[in-house]
């Protein structure tokens, strides 16, 4: 199989290129994952069948271990013998793949949502790295190319993106990058530790261990603190993920690096947001933090399971804004004309009806919400796909309404809730005019 790529004379990619496997030590890796399953079938299930040996235990496992181990090596093996990929002649990347039943996938590059660059602690320690394609469209649009070099895995990254725009001229080498933000390890921690979800389970699972010990005595108490843990647990697995996070400005966007055990390379184009949150919760308003989220076309409801919807984990609000300013160029959070909702609104919402209000410029339509978490959802007015006004039987009886922009499935969830009825309906259709003709702007005919 040949590794060789056309180039012209600036060593820049022409043409189709000859399909290629990933690195030769990918099957090796993709095998371990199935070791524990086959130590716990040896020892467990399979234990009876070979107790007449007198083997121990502990031999029985590395037994169950290493056989385990080659049998899914050689199907990962027999897998990646078949498993090719290469860009055709449109700049389209092709994989090839399957043994019994073969399959060729295309992603049309034009459509590219996202390429991240993922080292997850395995393949690391190998110098290998997985790169991630995502294009826009119905179903399973993304391809993981698992595992190649990180030489390589940059390599790749840089003609995705450069063939996503239609780039015909050489690579530029990209220089030091210009960091705008890094996040301490302590910082990160603290704040963790301090979000209102983990401080109410913490208090939540102390309350249950204390009752258990109570009413169960010290049995029940094992069982209790496995179950009180899982706060703990979700803090140390969102400390491993965000680990070390840095935003830097690059030539495509803003670079994302971070992780611990696994380290994830994104880029993240201003032109693929499509709106952007400022969470604050409680305990982190006195030293003035904030998580920024965005919603990013293509990725959907699934960004949050893996972290991608994650502009800065936390960070000093100064700092969170000069970051939000590469995406929403022009754009001053500080200095948005706020419409609070009336005061009659207490009555539909009574905790957090002094923090509702929304803001219209030429430029974004925001909303503020939230007392204990405090969220500021701000979209470009081209980014709204559609405005609808909602009215509840409470609403109704205080002449209320709640106007709705609908946005790209994401993390934000742009709603000026329980303004003044007469006031609903003139924002919605000024919002949809301004909508409109936004996107006349950026896309004309």
């Amino acid at each position: 199989m040949s590794d060789v790529v056309p180039s012209d004379d600036s060593g820049a990619p022409v043409g189709p290129t000859a399909p290629q496997r990933t690195a030769s030590l990918t099957p090796l890796l993709q095998g371990a994952p199935a070791i524990p399953f086959f130590v716990i079938f040896a020892i467990g299930p399979a234990g009876s069948l070979v107790g007449d040996l007198g083997l121990p235990v502990v031999v029985v496992g590395v037994l169950g271990a290493l056989l385990g181990y080659v049998i899914a090596t050689a199907f990962a093996w027999i897998s990646w013998l078949k498993r090719t990929y290469y860009f055709d002649a449109e700049g389209d990347l092709r994989v090839d793949s399957g043994v019994l039943q073969r399959s060729s996938r295309r992603l049309q590059l034009s459509r590219l949502q996202s390429v991240d660059v993922v080292a997850p602690f395995l393949p690391r320690l190998a110098g290998l790295v997985e790169v991630r394609v995502e294009v826009a469209g119905a179903g399973d649009s993304r391809v993981v190319l698992r595992y190649v070099t990180a030489v390589e895995g940059d390599r790749l990254r840089r003609e995705i993106l450069a063939k996503s725009t239609e780039a015909t001229g050489p690579q530029h080498e990209e220089g030091s990058p210009n960091f705008l933000a890094k996040v301490p390890s302590g910082r990160l921690l603290a704040g963790l530790l301090l979000r209102s979800v983990t401080v109410a389970l913490l208090a939540s699972s102390a309350f249950f261990i204390a009752i258990t010990v109570l009413t169960q005595g010290p049995v029940g108490l094992v069982f209790a603190l496995a179950t009180g843990g899982l706060p703990i647990l979700i803090v140390v697995g969102e400390f491993f993920t965000y680990h070390g996070f840095t935003v830097a400005r690059s030539v495509e966007g803003l670079r994302l690096t971070f992780g611990l055990l696994s380290t994830q390379r994104r880029t993240v184009p201003a032109d693929r947001v499509h709106a952007v949150a400022l969470v604050a919760p409680l305990l982190w308003r006195r030293r003035d933090w904030v998580r920024v989220q965005l919603t990013i076309a293509g990725l959907g409801t699934e960004s949050g399971k893996t972290g991608r919807d994650v502009l800065l984990p936390i960070a000093p609000r100064d700092e969170a804004l000069r970051v939000v300013a590469e995406v929403l160029p022009g754009v001053d959070l500080d200095t948005l004309p706020w419409v609070s909702a009336p005061a009659r609104s207490r009555w539909r919402s009574p905790i957090q009806w002094r923090f509702l209000a929304y803001a219209v410029t030429d430029q974004v339509l925001a909303a503020r919400t939230g007392r204990v978490t405090r969220r500021i959802q701000v979209a470009p007015h081209a980014r709204v796909q559609s405005v609808r006004v909602s009215q509840g039987p409470w609403e109704r009886r205080l002449e209320l309404a709640s106007v709705h922009a609908d946005l790209a499935p994401g993390p934000v969830d742009l709603i000026a809730h329980h303004i003044d009825l007469a006031a609903a309906r003139p924002l919605a259709d000024h919002e949809a005019d301004l909508a409109r003709h936004a996107r006349v702007r950026d896309h004309p005919v």
